[in-house]
């Protein structure tokens, strides 16, 4: 390495061979449930080696330098496989919970249902048309004959009725 940094390619060359087989000897005892990325990960830490060679001091021993450089690439690749791998996660267990999400969220609409049954038409109209059907303001005024005003506060207004009926249903 020393030799390398000093502008011997020849050097720098077996350097790096040799790095690649200790690097290789490394990751592969600690990553062996996936032997399939220790070339990977061995060709990322001679990268960064490269890369980070200037940052070498001579009077330090070198294979501290190259196992703590190995040593957090192959954290990175941790973090970052077990981000991926949370997203393979199986969803079987969570099949009940969504089966209970629809029928609560019809229970829902069905109850939200009763509830604007008891509002005036010029609250529950704009409230169904613009909230509950995603038409604009301009579509639910020409829908109902209301002005463009007139649909704003009685959505204002309904809601407000609304969740007064909430607060006072048990």
């Amino acid at each position: 390495m020393v030799r390398g940094l000093a502008g011997d390619g020849a050097a720098y060359e077996a350097f790096l061979r040799t790095a690649s087989a200790f690097l290789r000897a490394f990751l592969r005892g600690r990553l062996a449930g996936v032997p399939d990325e220790v070339e990977d990960l061995v060709q990322e830490t001679l990268l960064a080696i490269h890369n980070q060679r200037h940052t070498y001091d001579a009077a330090l021993p070198l294979t501290a330098w190259v196992h703590a450089i190995a040593r957090y690439k192959m954290i990175d690749f941790l973090r970052r496989r077990s981000g991926r791998e949370a997203l393979h996660d199986p969803l079987d267990e969570e099949a009940e919970v969504f089966a209970r999400s629809d029928t609560e969220a019809h229970e829902a609409r069905r109850d939200l249902a009763v509830l604007l049954q008891r509002l005036p038409d010029r609250h529950r109209l704009p409230i169904v048309l613009v909230k509950l059907e995603g038409k604009s303001v301009a579509e639910a005024a020409a829908a109902t004959g209301m002005s463009e005003s007139a649909v704003k506060i009685g959505i204002h207004r309904g809601l407000k009725a609304l969740a007064a009926l909430i607060r006072d249903t048990p």
